[in-house]
């Protein structure tokens, strides 16, 4: 399921037994480790490219138009915002670790 198609209704237990909820749920999982599997890669590749550059592995700018992101994303799909972001901080933190690491 993409972000297209997804227009926030509700499942219908009566429609889908426990064993398939839980299968869609396993799903999902995948494609959200999928999607931080290639958002990592592209991170790794910006800080290819700010070493290239001689550029800092921080810029504070770019984070805080990152989270506003998410939060308009969040918004959007009417989840909480605040956990989104949250879980957007961490994955910056995350790449950010990796690339003084690789510096």
């Amino acid at each position: 399921m993409t972000d297209e198609s997804f227009d926030g209704g509700q499942l219908n237990p009566e429609d889908m037994s426990l064993e398939e909820l839980r299968e869609e749920i396993s799903g999902i999982d995948r494609d959200i480790v999928e999607l931080i599997a290639r958002r990592t890669y592209v991170a790794d590749t910006i800080a290819e490219v700010k070493e290239q550059q001689d550029l800092p592995t921080t810029d504070e700018s770019q984070e805080q138009a990152v989270m506003e992101r998410a939060g308009k994303n969040a918004e959007q799909f009417d989840v909480d915002a605040n956990l989104v972001k949250a879980i957007f901080r961490l994955l910056i933190e995350l790449n950010k670790v990796e690339q003084r690491e690789k510096r």
